[in-house]
């Protein structure tokens, strides 16, 4: 059995010690890498050791993930707070044996919102169900959070696949947004999807309404070109949307966990229900992976130990998700939400302070372009930052395949150079190599030294397909699954959203002109609100 002290102390212990000086047993990357369905985690490039790996998964076991995970897959209500069940994982198994949440079984009514789906992504794909203008040739899928990163950043990463109509995606409520997605699209030509569980989501319900006007004014047809991933089917009647075009889901789906449902509509259409399917088929594998592998061989556990020693035990507050994948351009921002408002608590289970740090913040660009940018604080800023690369063997643009070795070769070299770092004897001597005296050497090697010993973990895949893509996301998934179980936090609510919505709504009517239905402000806003309306 293992607890934070436990971890903490042997952080301490080793502290000081170069994860380099850790690479001379020739069996560590073996044992601190593992593989599931032809993907490579490399943790090796960190300072766990065995005794630590141990520990770490000590705590994971006597945290209780193992049963936690059977009672998320058998859908009993782990979401305590709301009293729901946690069932993402189902929608991409349809095929599954009887599931039952609050006495009906969950499957059938997958398999049949699956099948509406995937026929009215084909009729649209098809022409066969046009716009008022013709064959649809755009879309634009209005929602935010998870209605909205998840599948904008899956028709990132799967844009080689994207054979149908154009695909945008539409969630700030600043008017700039809209104006923007809107501006060159054909009314006539443009399905719309409103993804609202509710229906009520004020950005989303703006945006909605601002578009059904945009549409009826250049001679579209709400009634044929708007459809609705939604729960609330009297208030998408009231809308004008045809109840054959609303798809909905049940409570047992959180916002961030939805893109492989109804959410993920805009993206069957883009690509296709064959390829939606792989997608769905790489999840269903590492879920597959997670309930089976032991603990230590585990690539969800293993990301998620290595992040809690470096986030809950060494202290290192951020954490930077780095694709070397420029179709993964959207995963940090996904990856932001997934985390930060899975883990971002401050009580546990029982409604007591956490007594751990709760999760990093996550952020972070995809490669090269960071080298130019952050990169220069990894390697030499005061603070550490565990970097998390993501690499496949090959790209989609054979033609260019000297582009992806460059690009694999900076990916490598800087998870290398941030563990290897350079002393100020090397830095100089490479200076008096270079011509420079040995005074000038000597002045200018602390600014070329790196203190190296920054921990790194490499996920690497064969190429970024929709199957690849399915198991990155049910990967990173399952991570803060574990992180939350051994935190003993709840992650997934997301009350901490709810109260800046509500003084949003409070403070409208001042913002508008209407004090006297305003609640009082606190100075700095009434201060703040007469300036914004001035000017």
């Amino acid at each position: 059995m293992s607890d934070w002290s436990t971890l903490r102390a042997l952080h301490a212990a080793t502290r000081d010690r170069p994860i380099l000086a850790l690479m001379d047993d020739p069996a560590r990357v073996g044992r601190f890498s593992v593989q599931a369905d032809g993907m490579l985690l490399d943790a090796s490039k960190t300072g766990i050791d065995d005794a630590a790996l141990a520990a770490l998964v000590a705590l994971a076991d006597a945290a209780g993930v193992g049963a936690a995970r059977e009672a998320m897959f058998a859908g009993r209500p782990i979401n305590a707070t709301e009293g729901r069940a946690v069932l993402h994982t189902a929608l991409r198994d349809p095929a599954g044996p009887p599931l039952v949440v609050a006495g009906e079984d969950v499957r059938p009514g997958i398999t049949a919102t699956l099948a509406r789906m995937s026929a009215f992504a084909e009729a649209v794909r098809a022409g066969a169900h046009p716009a008022a203008g013709g064959p649809v040739r755009d879309v634009v899928n209005i929602g935010i959070g998870g209605s909205d990163l998840g599948p904008a950043m899956a028709a990132a990463a799967l844009a080689p696949y994207g054979d149908g109509p154009r695909l945008h995606f539409l969630s700030n409520v600043d008017g700039a947004h809209a104006a923007d997605i809107l501006r060159g699209l054909d009314p006539a030509r443009t399905l719309v999807i409103v993804a609202s569980k509710t229906f009520t989501t004020i950005e989303t319900m703006t945006n909605a309404e601002t578009v059904r006007d945009w549409l009826v004014r250049g001679g579209g047809d709400v009634g044929l070109q708007v459809a609705a991933v939604s729960s609330a089917t009297e208030r998408t009647a009231r809308f004008g949307i045809d109840p054959a075009r609303v798809f909905g889901f049940g409570d047992w789906v959180g916002g961030r966990y939805s893109m492989w449902g109804p959410v993920g509509l805009a993206l069957m259409i883009g690509i296709g229900p064959a390829r939606f399917a792989e997608m769905l088929a790489g999840a269903a594998a590492m879920d597959a992976h997670f309930r089976t592998a032991p603990l230590a061989r585990n690539m969800p556990v293993m990301l998620a130990l290595s992040g809690m020693w470096h986030a809950q035990v060494a202290g290192h507050a951020t954490r930077a998700v780095l694709p070397y994948d420029q179709r993964l351009s959207r995963l940090p921002a996904y990856l932001q939400q997934l985390e930060m408002e899975s883990n971002g608590k401050g009580v546990t289970m029982a409604g007591a302070r956490l007594g751990v740090a709760s999760g990093p913040v996550v952020w972070g660009a995809p490669g090269t372009n960071g080298q130019h940018a952050f990169h220069q604080l990894l390697h030499q800023g005061t603070q550490i930052v565990p970097a998390e690369f993501l690499i496949a063997a090959r790209g989609h643009e054979a033609e260019l395949a000297h582009h992806h070795r460059i690009l694999v070769a900076n990916c490598l070299a800087q998870s290398e150079a941030l563990m290897r770092g350079r002393s100020d004897a090397e830095a100089e001597a490479l200076m008096r190599r270079a011509g420079l005296s040995e005074a000038e050497a000597r002045r200018l090697a602390p600014h070329r030294a790196f203190p190296g010993n920054r921990p790194s973990v490499t996920l690497a895949y064969p190429q970024l397909t929709p199957f690849v893509l399915g198991q990155i996301v049910a990967l990173y998934e399952h991570r803060v699954f574990v992180e939350g179980v051994c935190l003993g936090i709840n992650s997934f609510d997301q009350w901490g959203v709810e109260l800046g919505k509500e003084r949003a709504v409070a403070l409208l009517p001042l913002v508008e002109g209407r004090a006297e239905a305003a609640p009082a402000a606190d100075p700095s806003t009434a201060a703040l609100v007469e300036f914004l309306r001035r000017g």
